[in-house]
């Protein structure tokens, strides 16, 4: 299991963003769009148009790290951004509903459901009982 500190700073990037973006493309999007350091110690968080993938990169004092993940079924639920806004700012519990599938309720967003698990973490998670 990968464990790192959390970042002091965790920002959703509001547009669709390309995935063959690497660190160099994602670097960019972060000085040019956000006008920010991508080398600050934050974790900075790209989605693609269909939200069935997810990019995160964080600088962690000698180089960057680029997570991955692709997601069999469903989306990844993301945080609404301000008009005009490429960027939203969102604390921990949100990166971890976003990460863990979680979807916002239709309303304000202070109710939440999750989203059922894979077919195949169902057996998985059923052979364990």
């Amino acid at each position: 299991m990968l464990s790192i500190a959390p970042p002091p700073t965790i920002y959703l990037h509001s547009g669709a963003t390309d995935m063959r973006k690497s660190f160099d493309g994602l670097s960019g999007i972060i000085r040019g769009s956000f006008g920010g350091d991508p080398a600050d110690g934050s974790l900075f968080l790209f989605v693609n148009k269909r939200r069935d993938r997810i990019k995160a990169l964080w600088w962690d004092g000698d180089g960057y790290v680029l997570w991955y993940k692709r997601l069999e079924e469903g989306t990844f639920e993301t945080v609404p951004s301000r008009a005009g806004e490429e960027r939203v700012r969102i604390d921990p519990t949100q990166l971890a509903m976003i990460l863990g599938g979680v979807r916002r309720a239709a309303g304000d967003g202070a109710e939440a459901e999750a989203i059922p698990p894979h077919p195949h973490l169902k057996k998985s998670l059923a052979s364990q009982k």
